[in-house]
Order: structure tokens, then sequence, then C-alpha cells
């Protein structure tokens, strides 16, 4: 079925056309690089896999409990929009909210995919283009995954949500070739792999569970890229090039929260918009949810070096500025983890499959 037909809301035009400034930028320099990214490049090739393979796509899963992440997290719990529904209204909200999430990360890894092909075009070092490559293959298997997951398992996508749309826009339309690297690495990637993250950790759901640890397996890589090149960059920069670039992570961080109220959801179940943002305000569990999508963001922007007074009072204002303090090593370090643990978990099974395969044979041919 075409995708179109898929859409719960009208998506617009079939394209999204973004007018592209900046240079493209070739490098003669073929011998040397640093180390540290020609290591990280190396381990982007060694890290590719194909996703029809590595995920078992046999998996059923329920449209209806897409995730099967408590309904405390839904904004509506226990308002009179709730207590009105029937079984099948809640399984059908269950069903938007996990197509709304996932599209909205589908919409992501395609905008990261662009950016990443962006910063192979622009970035000026060789090494930061040969790594970049390595990602844009990543960003094309995650969309490829996600957009099947969407298809085949939920049958329903949502448009890109308009804050994530404008930032993806500002991030690419800006002519500085180390804004891709500012938009997409630290401030989209950061807060989505928070977000994969605790769906990770909270779902019951073996399929969205093995999506969500192979993918942020690659993401550890793709952050701690982004840090390494613009932290190497940004010591370069004059105090009024740094207060411009912190003006752009304050809006952004702005919008990449207000994008997490699902509100366009709960408009296609009859809820006025204002009504479904107040929902969104109050709810205790996605208030905390907000805070802990910025875990990745906040100590990544300090570790870069973005660190000024206005920035500061912003992540005060947001209720995340002790995020600062955190161990980003140490969460790349546990996402990539995950995945090998999920692996080896996953090949044991299917060994002891074969292995009982095996011996059911043997006894069924000693008998005959």
């Amino acid at each position: 079925m075409p995708t179109y037909d898929l859409y719960a809301k009208d998506p617009g035009g079939p394209l999204w056309q973004v007018p592209a400034t900046g240079a493209a930028r070739f490098s003669w320099e073929y011998d040397e690089g640093r180390d540290r990214l020609l290591a990280l490049y190396q381990k982007g090739k060694d890290k590719q896999w194909d996703g029809q393979k590595r995920i078992d796509w046999e998996l059923e899963v329920d449209p209806y409990d897409p995730l099967g992440t408590p309904d405390e997290s839904i904004s509506i719990h226990g308002t009179p929009h709730w207590e009105k529904m029937t079984d099948r209204d809640r399984g059908e909200l269950r069903k938007h909210l996990a197509s709304w999430q996932f599209s909205q990360f589908l919409h992501g890894e395609q905008g990261a995919m662009v950016c990443a092909a962006r910063i192979v075009e622009s970035v000026p070092d060789l090494d930061a283009k040969l790594y970049s490559a390595t990602q844009t293959m990543d960003e094309a298997r995650h969309a490829e995954i996600y957009a099947r997951f969407l298809h085949e398992k939920i049958g329903m996508l949502y448009p890109v949500n308009d804050n994530l749309q404008s930032l993806l826009g500002d991030t690419l339309r800006d002519s500085r070739w180390d804004m891709p690297y500012l938009g997409m690495q630290v401030l989209i990637e950061g807060l989505a792999l928070a977000a994969f993250g605790m769906i990770r950790d909270t779902t019951d759901k073996p399929l969205p569970k093995q999506i969500l640890a192979y993918v942020m397996q690659d993401e550890a890589r793709h952050v701690a890229f982004g840090r390494m090149a613009l932290r190497d960059y940004y010591k370069q920069l004059t105090d009024a090039e740094l207060r411009e670039r912190e003006e752009f992570v304050i809006e952004g961080c702005y919008l990449m929260r207000d994008r997490l109220r699902g509100v366009e959801v709960l408009e296609n179940f009859g809820i006025p918009k204002a009504e479904a943002e107040e929902y969104s305000e109050r709810s205790e569990f996605l208030a905390l949810f907000r805070q802990l999508l910025f875990s990745r963001i906040v100590p990544c922007v300090k570790d870069i070096g973005l660190w000024g007074k206005r920035l500061q009072q912003a992540y005060v204002d947001m209720g995340v500025f002790d995020m600062g303090n955190s161990n980003l090593d140490l969460l790349m370090a546990q996402d990539e983890e995950l995945a090998e643990q999920l692996d080896a978990e996953r090949f044991a099974t299917e060994e002891r499959a074969r292995v009982a395969e095996v011996e059911q044979a043997i006894e069924a041919g000693a008998e005959t």
C-alpha cells in the first residue's frame, strides 16, 4: 500500500524542498587525519549491518498495543476523556501514539541522512568526510527499518511534527559547515537517543526493543563524531561566534521540548488543541520524560564548549541544568553493550533451538 494511504493526517505535498546554501569543499590531503576520527571511521565500517537480516521481522506486533508501555504515559490517562473511552478506543489511541512516535523517528532519520550527506559535502577535513559517509549509510538503514516497522507492523504513519521540521529546516538552510553537526548530531540525534532509550528500556515487546537497541548502537558513534569535530572547531571561534551557536542551541532545545507533546494525535480523537496542550503540560510522566530527554544533549553541549550564561539559564528554566554533569561516555558505552548483549541472547536462543532440532532428528532416526 502506498505510504500516502497510511497517513493519519494529510502530510501535504509529496516533497519538502529546503533551499541549500553553502559551499562544497574538496580536500587534497589524503594521507593524514585525526587518529580519533579515523578510528571512528574504521569502527563505522566494521559495524555495518543489514536491517533485513539482523532484525527478526517474523516477530508479531499487536498494532493496538505496539510498545507495551504503561497507559500512565498517555497524557489523557485518568481524565474524563480517558474514562469515556472503550477498550477498543484505548487500543486505537495506543496505535496512533506509537505511530506518531515512530513516524517522528522515521522523519528524523531521513533528516539525519540528508545532514550527514551535507557534512560529506561541506566539511573541510577528509577524515570527517570519510566518517560522515559511513553515517549516511547508517541513517539510510535506520530510515528503512522504521519505515518497514510502520508499514508492516502498525499500518499507519503521521506527518513530520512542525517543530522537528522547523529545526531541520534551520539546520539545512544555514551556510556554515558546522551547523548540520550542531543541529543534527547534537540536538536532534541527542534527543532521539534519549527517546529511543526510554522506550527500549520500558517496552516489553521484542521487535521494537531490537530495533531501538540496534539503532542506538549506531547513534552512539554519531554523537561521538559530532563531539570530536565540534570540540576541536569551537576552540578556534570568537566569543561572538560561540554566542551565535548558543542562541541556535537555545532555540533548538525549546523546539525539541515542544515537539514531544503529541498534540496532533489527541486532536485526531476530538480533543481541542488548547486542551490537549494543557493535558500534556500537566502530565507528571511527560514532564519527567521531557527532562530525561535532555540527558544526552546537555552534557554534549557543555563538552563541545557551548556553555555561556544565556544557555545555562535556558537549561535552568527547562529544569535540566544538572544534567550537564552526566557521564555521556558511560551512557554511550551502555548503548553499545546492550545491543551486543541482545545479539548474544538471540544467537544463544537460536543455537539452542538448532541443537534441539538435531537431537530430535537423531532420536526420530533411532526409533525407525
